[in-house]
């Protein structure tokens, strides 16, 4: 995991708004972002979403819905959210999050056009985990 730039902008509040299913953060160099838990989730810095490397990435489908269940602290440099899906293995830096707020329009332009390229709807659910990764051929599972 990379360490925090210096001098990058640090988390001054997190509020998570369950009923709008949204994480707001606000940074201390003034900017507020509200980030959407399905972007958090679909986006989600683990190896189970991003694969092992580039073009190992797993299409996330079926978090339309999702909730945060728990936000825990990591050191103070990240958060690890508990997804109500039951993921919980993103460990998602200031700088991750800080991204995820300023690019959230385009990130999820680049999903649903991945989702469209997969022929998939956003809705599908997923494969159980185990269940045929496509070729590609994934030794930790």
């Amino acid at each position: 995991m990379a360490g925090l730039k210096a001098g990058a902008p640090a988390p001054q509040s997190i509020t998570v708004h369950e009923k709008s299913r949204v994480l707001e953060v606000v940074f201390s160099d003034g900017a507020a972002f509200r980030i959407p838990f399905e972007l958090m989730r679909v986006y989600s810095p683990s190896a189970e979403v991003q694969g092992h490397g580039p073009g190992q990435e797993v299409l996330q489908t079926g978090k339309r819905d999702v909730t945060l269940v728990d936000l825990a602290p990591v050191g103070n440099y990240a958060v690890q959210p508990t997804f109500s899906d039951g993921h919980d293995s993103g460990i998602f830096s200031w700088d991750y999050l800080y991204e995820l707020g300023q690019r959230g329009d385009a990130l999820w332009q680049d999903y649903v056009q991945r989702l469209q390229a997969a022929g998939v709807d956003r809705d599908a659910p997923m494969a159980p985990k185990g269940a045929g990764h496509g070729g590609h051929g994934c030794a930790s599972h």
